[in-house]
């Protein structure tokens, strides 16, 4: 073996031993583009490592999004503003900047259903996830129902804590099914703790002067509410439910030429 192949074995070697896969992985394609353009030590060593950061970067983003457990991988650019022309898209992008984390502010989006606060959600976590923060997605029903498991399990702090953890908290579809006391509780317990340490964003279709609705005590419904809209943005959405104009455009379509309009 000549001394040139031992560097390279050796080479090989150590990118193993430091588990800097896909650097070893690009080493020989490397090498021959080194060699055919004369590029130099430097920036050949940069081209190498960039190589893993991109691969590790890449890893970790996978990694935030299987944790986020988002039912859909809805971005940004997937919610039509120009159908729901009641919603900011200028606002909506600023939040994408993920500025609103710096002091843990809140985002709220009340609307009857259909109107894309769900999607609207998970776009700015998923944006969220993008610069490099941890996003926990649940609906409300779910979180009260893991926080009762977890109560009857002695698991209470441990769920508490795991609540605590993400950068961005989305509880989706408040609102939709009465909350009992002990539901109530438990969520404003999740909400008391993130409390100026991380940021909720919450979905809703009752108002808030409706939670009392929700909520068989007004006095955790009161302190619930000062918590989130201390530091908050408020967004309602009006306007019809996007399935309802599908269904009707799809029944358009279906409807036969000079049928009876009635």
């Amino acid at each position: 073996m000549s001394h040139a192949d031992s560097v390279y074995q050796q080479l090989r070697s150590h990118l193993a031993y430091l588990k800097l896969t896909a650097a070893a992985e690009a080493l020989p394609a490397q090498l021959d583009q080194a060699r055919t353009n004369k590029t130099g030590h430097t920036e050949f060593l940069e081209a190498l490592l960039r190589i893993e950061v991109q691969a590790t970067e890449r890893r970790r983003w996978e990694g935030r999004m299987r944790f986020a457990n988002f039912p859909a991988p809805w971005t940004i650019t997937d919610f039509d503003f120009a159908a729901q022309p009641g919603v900011d898209e200028t606002l909506l992008r600023e939040l994408a900047t993920c500025a609103y984390l710096d002091d843990a502010t809140n985002v709220l989006f009340i609307g009857p259903p259909g109107v894309g606060k769900t999607m609207l959600a998970i776009a700015l976590g998923h944006a969220a996830i993008d610069a490099g923060h941890r996003v926990y997605y649940t609906t409300a029903a779910d979180l009260a129902a893991r926080c009762r498991k977890a109560a009857l399990e002695g698991r209470w702090e441990p769920t508490m804590r795991f609540f605590n953890g993400p950068s961005v908290l989305i509880i989706d579809e408040l609102g939709y099914l009465p909350m009992p006391a002990e539901d109530a509780a438990a969520l404003f317990q999740v909400i008391s703790r993130r409390y100026l340490k991380g940021s909720i964003i919450l979905t809703t279709n009752l108002g808030v002067a409706s939670w009392g609705d929700i909520f068989t005590d007004t006095t955790i419904a009161a302190a619930m509410l000062d918590r989130l809209l201390h530091r908050s943005v408020v967004i309602t959405i009006d306007g019809d439910s996007y399935r309802l104009r599908t269904h009707q455009a799809r029944a358009r379509k279906r409807r036969p030429q000079g049928g009876d309009p009635h």
